[in-house]
C-alpha cells in the first residue's frame, strides 16, 4: 500500500464502494462525471461546497468545445449565453488594440453552468459528496482508498474505487499532501473576480493591463459581465484593502477607471483566490489522473482555461472508461494519459506563459501593445495557438 505523504488519515463512519472517485465539482470534474457515468460506470463526485456557487474564473468559453457541450445537453443559446467574437486589449496607458476572434466564443458564468451540469450528472447516476474535503488517499495496486470529511459536522467516510480523476482546482490543500513540485515555489498571484453591470458591448472581450497585472472582461448570461483579473499580492499588501488597490493600481488605466467608476457591482464582496501558479504540472500523480487546472493552469491573457478544463476531461473520462472496461492497464492509462494530454496542451501551456511575460510591467505592456498594433497579425496569431481545434463529436 502506497501512502500519500503528509497524509493524515481520520476514523470513518461509513464506507462505500464505486468505480470512480472524481476529486472536485468544477467543469473538469462534472464533465468528467457526467461522461463516466453516461458509459456505465459508479461515479462517486467530492466538492467541498454545494451548488450553485461562483469561482474565480473568466467566464469566457472558446467555440472549440461548444458542439461537444450540445451533445451533452448544454445548449449555450438556451442558458442565454452571450455570444463573443471581438477581442481588446489595452496597456496602461488605456492605448487599445482590437482583432477578430476566428472561432468566437460564448460568455457564460460557472454559476449556470456548473450547476446545470450538475443537474445532468445526477440525472446520469452520479452520486455527489457535496459541502466534503478529501483528506487523504491511500493506493493499492489495485485500489484507492479516499478519507474524507463533512466540512459542517466532521463526519467522515471512506471511499474505495478503482480510479480517481484528480479535478481540484488551481491549488489545494491536497495538492500540498501529493507534495506537487509546483507548490514548493511560492507563486505572487492573486485572482479577484465581480460580476457586473455595465455599458460594454456584448460581443467583445477585453484585457485591461496595469502595472503587475491585467483584467478581463466579457458579458455573460441575463445582461451581466464578468470581471476578473489577475495581480501581486505585493500590490495588495502595498495598498492595505482591495478596494484601495484597485482605485491605486487598476484605475490607472482609463479603460478600468471607466469601468469601476460607471458598472454597478453585483457581488457584495469579491471572490478571491491566492498563490495561483502557472508552473507547469504533471498531468498523472501518485496514480491520479489529474484534469483541469490541477493539470495545468493557462494563464488568463489566452482566456481559454474553461475549454482547455472542458476538452481534458472528455480526454481523461475517455481513457478512464477504457480502463475500468480492462482494455488498458494501469500503466497503458497512465502512460496514455500523460502523452496525449501533453499532446494536446503542453504548447497552448508554454505559450501563454511566454506572451505572459510580455505583459504585467507598465512599460513593458506599453511596448507589447504598440508593437502589435504595428503588426495585428501577430496578435491574431498568438491567439490562434493558444485554442485548439473543434474537438471531434
Amino acid at each position: 500500500m502506497q501512502r500519500i505523504p503528509n497524509a493524515v488519515r481520520t476514523a470513518t463512519s461509513s464506507e462505500l464502494n464505486t468505480d470512480v472517485v472524481i476529486i472536485g465539482g468544477g467543469l473538469a470534474g462534472l464533465i468528467s462525471a457526467l461522461e463516466l457515468a453516461r458509459a456505465g460506470h459508479a461515479v462517486t463526485l467530492v466538492e467541498r461546497k454545494t451548488y450553485p456557487f461562483h469561482k474565480v474564473c473568466g467566464e469566457y468559453v472558446s467555440n472549440e468545445v461548444r458542439p461537444y457541450l450540445q451533445t451533452l445537453g448544454i445548449d449555450p443559446t438556451a442558458l442565454r449565453a452571450a455570444t463573443i467574437n471581438r477581442f481588446q486589449v489595452s496597456a496602461p496607458s488605456g492605448r487599445s488594440l482590437y482583432a477578430p476572434l476566428d472561432l468566437g466564443g460564448f460568455g457564460i458564468s460557472r454559476y449556470t453552468l456548473d450547476h446545470e451540469l450538475y443537474q445532468l450528472g445526477k440525472a446520469a447516476g452520479v452520486q455527489f459528496l457535496l459541502n466534503k474535503q478529501v483528506d487523504d488517499v491511500l493506493v493499492t495496486k489495485d485500489l484507492f482508498i479516499v478519507s474524507t470529511s463533512d466540512r459542517s459536522t466532521g463526519e467522515t467516510q471512506t471511499v474505495n474505487s478503482r480510479i480517481v480523476l484528480g479535478a481540484f482546482g488551481k491549488r489545494t490543500k491536497l495538492d500540498k499532501t501529493l507534495d506537487r513540485a509546483f507548490m514548493r515555489q511560492p507563486s505572487p498571484y492573486i485572482g479577484v473576480k465581480y460580476h457586473i453591470k455595465t455599458d460594454f458591448p456584448t460581443d467583445l472581450i477585453a484585457l485591461h493591463n496595469f502595472a503587475d497585472g491585467y483584467c478581463g472582461m466579457s458579458a455573460i448570461e441575463d445582461d451581466k459581465y464578468c470581471l476578473c483579473y489577475l495581480t501581486t499580492r505585493s500590490n495588495l499588501r502595498q495598498y492595505g484593502t482591495i478596494p484601495a488597490m484597485e482605485r491605486a493600481v487598476l484605475c490607472q488605466n482609463p479603460q478600468l477607471k471607466a469601468v469601476f467608476e460607471n458598472s454597478e457591482f453585483l457581488y457584495e464582496k469579491p471572490e478571491v483566490i491566492n498563490e495561483i501558479s502557472f508552473s507547469p504540472k504533471q498531468a498523472v500523480e501518485n496514480h491520479i489522473l489529474m484534469t483541469g487546472d490541477s493539470a495545468g493552469l493557462i494563464t488568463p491573457f489566452c482566456g481559454n482555461g474553461m475549454a482547455m478544463a472542458i476538452h481534458g476531461a472528455k480526454l481523461a473520462s475517455g481513457l478512464a472508461s477504457r480502463f475500468l472496461k480492462n482494455q488498458l492497464t494501469r500503466l497503458e492509462l497512465e502512460q496514455r494519459y500523460q502523452r496525449e494530454w501533453s499532446a494536446q496542451f503542453a504548447r497552448r501551456l508554454w505559450i501563454g506563459r511566454t506572451v505572459q511575460r510580455l505583459f504585467g510591467k507598465a512599460w513593458l505592456s506599453e511596448i507589447t501593445v504598440q508593437a502589435l498594433g504595428v503588426c495585428t497579425p501577430a496578435l491574431r496569431g498568438i491567439m490562434q495557438q493558444t485554442h485548439g481545434t473543434p474537438i471531434a463529436v
